[in-house]
């Protein structure tokens, strides 16, 4: 479970342009299905890895959002977009990271045929 959030995170591209990608920033969205009755926990955790990613210098500052919405039949899931340093940063993260991720990936289940956390890198259209 530990690594498939991790990958999750990650982002899910293949492709980058050429020259070192170590040093591209990579935006990602990430959804979470939150555990029914675990919703609050949850959005407290997402406020604490952010403040973590941020004292360890792996995000930008923007874009960051966390979203909530409801899912068919009632359930809770939250999205959150941001952007690492580096397209390697989620790959080289340290053990407070790492703990968080695990304890996320415990809020989550799977729903939908979708896993409890997943999400891929994007682009920015706007807010760039």
């Amino acid at each position: 479970m530990f690594v498939f959030s991790l990958v999750a995170l990650t982002g899910c591209s293949t492709t980058h342009p050429a020259g070192d990608t170590k040093a591209d920033p990579e935006t990602v969205l990430v959804t979470y299905h939150a555990r029914p009755g675990r919703e609050e926990e949850l959005e407290e955790l997402l406020a604490r890895s952010w403040q973590i990613y941020q004292a360890e210098h792996l995000v930008f500052g923007r874009p960051h959002i966390v979203v909530r919405s409801t899912e068919d039949g009632g359930s809770t899931s939250f999205v959150e977009v941001l952007t690492w340093v580096s397209h390697a940063t989620p790959e080289h993260v340290p053990d407070a990271v790492k703990k968080i991720w695990g304890q996320e990936q415990a809020l989550c289940e799977a729903r939908g045929g979708h896993g409890g956390i997943e999400g891929g890198e994007v682009e920015l259209v706007t807010g760039k």
